[in-house]
This record gives structure tokens, sequence and C-alpha cells, in this order.
């Protein structure tokens, strides 16, 4: 009886809430790497050299690194349901205004503001499955949510091409085009989330009676578990040493993800295509990666490992990435992004799971915030260095290889954080039990 009472108030919680969020972080992504994109043909219009366009996209992160944290304690405060509204029409409207940009200046400013005004979405999504998904349901609910990154790009890729060609009409750029039309949905789903959401499961009248008691209960239960162990404050989770070691894991999985989302169509292009035909290739590897983003997150949620789960997809990650650098023809140049796409999609739910194991209350909302501010850092890095290297070298190669190291160096500083906690943490019982 509770097992069939588990299942169906799961069942319910998963339908009602992840589609959603999922359609939320697709618009989020769309919008944070749409310059990808736009700058096929923005850099002519404007004049950018590649070095302008990574640094403009990359310096998104350094608003993001600056307004996280206390983002994030304030939705903790306030509740999901006014301040990821609150994040969505602010976005919407910075996203727009890229539309406005007339030089390296205006693009820097507008990229840093977006930044800004999207921190704390993301993380304060993570914290708000904490409250609602028991911890042994949280990597695949969690890759469910994220898997809405590389769906974003398969089916943005496409959409976004497009919009370029709307080049002229209203004496309109076809990128400028993008901005505007892509910003519209981050507008309108920011009311839709001040209606649609529920901040807590007590609050939640879309489930029965029995079904709303368990959820807490459980929950409660779970928090009660971690009292002991667990830290709660707001100041230990800035200063926890695991969060800093996860800081730094996810920053070159950051490096590799937005390396794809704003490199890769320029990468592509080299190959001499159109941009349509740039739109439709860059949608194939995020297309196979949500299969195995899904499965391998559900795999880890089946044997309770993560290390293993967060290791072996960033070095395959890395391992495409050097493989790109080589790739002359079409297929070996897709196959190796593939390659990349499902390493860094795989290893992201894992590793999001590790914190909520050792942190809850006002330290993980902290704690959350600050490994996504710090490793999103690898977001501005990544296509920073790609873009310098490309304009001194006139060549992606080495940009790709110093992407591919740092996704080698989170492979290792995963396996020497699980080893320095082993017998002490969850995540580290859990790679001892596995026998790796």
């Amino acid at each position: 009886m509770e097992q069939e009472l588990e299942k169906r108030t799961l069942r319910r919680i998963t339908w009602r809430i992840v589609p959603f969020i999922m359609l939320l972080y697709f618009v989020a992504y769309i919008d944070r790497v749409n310059i990808g994109f736009a700058s096929l043909t923005m850099k002519t219009d404007l004049g950018f050299t590649a070095s302008m366009l990574g640094f403009g996209a990359g310096i998104f992160f350094w608003g993001y690194f600056l307004f996280e944290v206390p983002s994030n304690v304030v939705l903790h405060k306030v509740g999901a349901r006014l301040w990821i509204a609150r994040v969505m029409v602010t976005w919407g409207v910075i996203s727009a205004a890229m539309a406005l940009v007339k030089g390296p200046t205006s693009f820097y400013v507008i990229r840093f503001l977006l930044g800004a005004a999207e921190a704390g979405f993301f993380p304060g999504i993570i914290l708000y499955l904490s409250y609602w998904f028991p911890a042994q349901h949280r990597a695949g609910v969690t890759a469910f949510f994220m898997a809405a990154a590389p769906i974003s790009t398969a089916l943005g890729s496409p959409v976004s091409a497009a919009l370029l060609e709307l080049d002229g009409i209203m004496g309109m750029h076809g990128w400028q085009w993008l901005f505007v039309l892509e910003a519209v949905p981050a507008l309108v789903l920011g009311v839709v989330v001040f209606f649609y959401m529920t901040d807590r499961p007590e609050q939640a009248t879309w489930l029965k009676d029995d079904e709303r008691a368990w959820l807490v209960k459980t929950m409660n239960a779970e928090n009660a578990r971690k009292a002991g162990t667990s830290q709660h404050s707001l100041f230990s989770g800035l200063a926890n040493p695991k969060v800093l070691a996860l800081s730094l894991v996810y920053f070159g999985t950051s490096a590799g993800l937005y390396t794809l989302g704003i490199w890769a169509p320029q990468i592509i292009k080299q190959l001499g295509v159109s941009s349509m035909t740039v739109g439709l290739l860059n949608a194939v590897p995020p297309s196979i990666s949500v299969v195995a983003m899904i499965w391998w997150s559900r795999r880890s949620d089946r044997s309770g490992e993560r290390t293993w789960h967060v290791v072996l997809p960033c070095v395959a990650a890395a391992v495409g990435l050097a493989i790109a650098t080589e790739s002359t023809s079409m297929f070996g140049l897709i196959a190796a992004l593939t390659l990349v796409n499902i390493g860094i999609s795989c290893a992201k739910p894992p590793l999001w799971s590790m914190p909520t194991t050792f942190l809850s209350g006002a330290a993980a909302a902290t704690g959350i915030a600050t490994i996504n501010s710090i490793g999103n850092l690898g977001g501005f890095f990544g296509p920073a260095m790609i873009g310098w290297i490309k304009d001194s070298t006139g060549s992606f190669s080495g940009g790709l290889y110093f992407v591919a190291g740092l996704l080698v160096l989170s492979a290792v500083l995963t396996l020497i954080l699980s080893r320095t906690q082993r017998g002490a943490t969850p995540t580290a019982k859990v790679a001892t039990e596995s026998g790796h």
C-alpha cells in the first residue's frame, strides 16, 4: 500500500512539475546561447572579431557569478513562484534588448545584464526540486529538467537559422529579429509561472490528501536524517570545501557546454555550408545526447553511484573535443560533437545530485548557487579562450584542446573528492559499494 502511494505521488508531482520546468529551461537556454547563431551574420554587420564574440558571449557568466547566490537566497525566503516569475520577465526584456547592440561596448553591457537577470534561475530550480523529490529520485528528475538544454539546441538551431532569413524585413537585420522573437516566450512564461507554480508540498492542493501527507512526511523525514550531519547555515553553504570542489568540477563541464552552444555553429560553418544547413546539422548531436542523458541518470539512481557517473562522461567529452580538432569531414565532425554532447549532458545530473546529500536549508540554497555561479565561469573562460586562440592562430584547435583539458581536470577532481570523502558522505559511500 505504501509503495503504491509512493509511486502514485511521485508520478503526479513529476507530471505536474517536470514538463513545466523543462519548458522554462528550454527558453532560458535558447536566450543564453542564441548568440551562437546570431553571430553568423552579426559579426559581419557589426565588425566583431572572434575574440569580441567570445568575450561578449562569456561575460554573461560574470553577471551570473555576482548575482547567483543572492538570488537563490531570496528565492529560498520568498518562494520559487514569485522569484522565478521575476527572473523570467527581467531576462526576457534584456534578451530582446540585444537587438539594440551597436558595437562591442553595448554588446558586452547587455550580455552582462542578461547574466545578472537570469542569475538564480538554474540553481533555484535545482533547489526547488529538492523540496519535492526524495534524494534517491533526484538524478533522474534533474536529467529530465536538464535535457531541455540539448533539446533547445536541437529544436532551436533550425528555428534560429530560419529567423536569420528575416534579414531586411522592417529595416531590421535577421539577428535582431532572432533576439526579439526568441525573447517573447520568456515574457509570457514569466506570467504563467506566477499562477502555475506551487512553492512547497504543504501548499499542493492539486495532490490528493494522502499523497500530500505522504510527501510532506517523506521530505520532513529526509531532512531530519540529514540534521545530524548536514550543514544548514548560510555561511556553511559558501565555505564548505566540498562545495568549492564541486564548483571546480562544474567549471569544466560548463566550459564544454557553452563551447558547444556558442561556437559549434561557427565550427560547422567552416566546412562551407549555409546557415540553414548549420542549423540542421547542429541539431543532430544534442538530439542523440538527450536519450543518453536520461538513460545514464536513471542508471545512476538505480545503482546509487554518482562519482563514476560523472567521471566517465567528462573523459568522453574531452576525447570528443580532441577528435573534433582533427576532423576534416562533415561526418567526422558531427560524430565528434555528438560524443562531446553525450559526455557533458550525462555528467551533469549525477553531479547535481551530490550537493543536497550534505547540505540542506539555507546552506543548500547558497551551496547550490555557489557551485553554479563559480562553475558557470567556465562558460566565460571556455568560449573566451576559444575566441582569443582563434584570432591568434586562425584555428579552433587550440581552444578545443584547452576545453578538453578542463574536462579532464573535472574528472580528476571528482575522483579526488570521492577518495577524500570515502566513508564520510553518501557520495563516497556509494562509490565504495559499487566497487570503483
